[in-house]
């Protein structure tokens, strides 16, 4: 046999060339049926389950530094929670308007997620990296800003809803994630969080304008004095969030 035989009738390159679509297909393939690990199965406006393409057979357990497992896919029969809000049109892919209180309802700015763990997201050494910064040496405000600490709390309408009575920081980012504020209510006072990026201190004291005065008293609360879950986090955000929209009939108004 003569040197090269093996390849008088066949083209190497081209063999190479489509080796490399083979492989490349099979790898978007594989990236894209991971991608539906997340966010599937998914609902649509009419109630019914999407698995998406490719539909993802074999599920994966996960176990994430804390001891927990969590399984991606979710089950198809896990349990969620039913959607308060309605269509405004019967149309497929129409709005959708928040039912009974909108703030809590979890639509548009008020959305959260479902499935994030009910523990305090926790540091190298085990303990929760956000706490009140009462319960902290070594931690204090610059000397450059104001401490908001014993300031009034006021509302979007200008009312005051309450007094900051701590600051709760996250030592992991070194950053003051929530105010702790004491708000009255009918019934007693008690202590709500509000986020940090809804509110703006001042000298003079701290405007939160995505709610109203009388909604500090309606916010969701944190079971634990001294963390928070990654669960009550999503819902605190969402109920602020929702505020930006649903505080008052107006802003859900077009403005020009």
């Amino acid at each position: 046999m003569g040197t090269g035989a093996i390849t008088t009738s066949i083209d190497v390159a081209q063999l190479v060339l489509y080796a490399f679509w083979i492989f490349f297909f099979a790898l978007v393939y594989y990236l894209i049926r991971e991608n539906h690990r997340e966010g599937y199965p998914m609902d649509n406006d009419r109630g019914i389950l999407m698995e998406g393409w490719p539909r993802v057979k074999v599920a994966k357990v996960y176990k994430t530094a804390e001891g927990h497992e969590v399984v991606v896919p979710r089950p198809s029969d896990a349990v969620r929670e039913p959607l308060q809000a309605e269509l405004v049109y019967r149309g497929a892919g129409s709005p959708i308007e928040p039912t009974g209180d909108p703030l809590s309802a979890g639509v548009g700015p008020g959305s959260w997620s479902s499935v994030r763990p009910d523990h305090a997201d926790l540091d190298y050494h085990g303990e929760p990296k956000i706490a009140p910064l009462s319960q902290f040496e070594g931690y204090s405000v610059s000397e450059k800003d104001p401490d908001p600490r014993g300031m009034p709390v006021y509302g979007a309408d200008g009312e005051q809803a309450g007094v900051v009575r701590d600051l709760w920081i996250d030592r992991g980012e070194a950053l003051f994630r929530y105010l702790d504020v004491e708000v009255p209510t009918a019934t007693g006072s008690r202590r709500v969080l509000v986020p940090m990026p809804f509110a703006k201190v001042t000298r003079d004291g701290v405007e939160v304008n995505a709610i109203l005065a009388s909604q500090f008293a309606g916010a969701p609360t944190v079971q634990a004095s001294d963390r928070i879950t990654m669960a009550e986090e999503e819902r605190l955000s969402a109920y602020f969030g929702a505020g930006t929209l649903y505080a008052e009939p107006g802003r859900t108004e077009a403005w020009f």
